[in-house]
Order: C-alpha cells, then structure tokens, then sequence
C-alpha cells in the first residue's frame, strides 16, 4: 500500500470488498477474519487508516479500547469458546500483514485451535528494567 493509497480494510469499511460484519460503529469496524486461526477469528479495525498502533489517533485508540472487551464476549458467547487471544502486530518484523492498525480477536477452543506458537523469553535485568520503566514513564508525563 503506498502512501494514500487504501488499505484493503479501508476497501472491506467502505464496502467496495464483501466480508462478514460483526459490529460497527462511527469510528470501529469489525468483521470475520478470512483466514481463521479458529471459529470466531475476528479483526477489529478503526475506520481512521492508520499503519501502525502508534501513528493511531488518541479518539481511534480508546473507541477500539471501548468495544474489544464487548465484542470478545459476543465472540466468546456465540463460539462456546472460554478462552482468547487479542493479538495485534505493528510492522513487517512483528509480522503484520495488512498494513492498517486492526486487533485480532481469536477464541481458543477445546480442539486445540486458535493462536499458538512458542514464546521465547528472556529474564529482564532489575536495573534495565528500572531505566527501561523510567523512561517510557518520563515519555508518557
């Protein structure tokens, strides 16, 4: 997607590309993701067309932060499904694929299906940690 350009999400919002819808508001599209990690994968996407969560307006941030949580119930609910995932990647490193900030919400069932991969983890240094915490406190005032 070049500068300008729309995303295909921005496409599927504006309905120039069918999907399968599951809310949408003023300012928050939702819909069935196409290629399901498990029944119930749904990507929840803010109209503003934004690539990543830190180019995201502070108004699109808190109206996707006010619908996740009612719309993993209804997820949850609809699925029978107890447990999920809310994933979200930003740039190509972190593995996102389509390039307009959206959120996955992905129920894990008893089959095993929905998110998995093995985490690799290391032990965080107590005074990395300290400095690390300090200055992206300092950043947030």
């Amino acid at each position: 997607m070049s500068q300008g350009e729309p995303s295909i999400f921005s496409l599927i919002i504006d309905g120039q590309l069918p999907c399968h819808k599951v809310y949408e508001d003023d300012s928050v599209f939702a819909f069935l993701d196409i290629n399901p990690c498990s029944t119930g994968h749904t990507l929840v996407v803010p109209k503003e067309q934004a690539t990543t969560l830190d180019q995201l307006s502070d108004e699109s941030a808190a109206a996707i932060g006010t619908v996740l949580p009612r719309i993993s119930r209804a997820i949850l609910e609809v699925t029978g499904a107890a447990d999920f995932n809310v994933l979200q990647n930003n740039g190509e490193a972190a593995f996102q694929s389509v390039f307009h900030v959206h959120f996955h919400i992905i129920p894990k069932h008893e089959d095993g299906s929905g998110l998995a991969w093995p985490f690799i983890t290391t032990q965080l240094d107590p005074e990395e940690g300290k400095i690390l915490a300090e200055s992206i406190r300092k950043l947030l005032g």
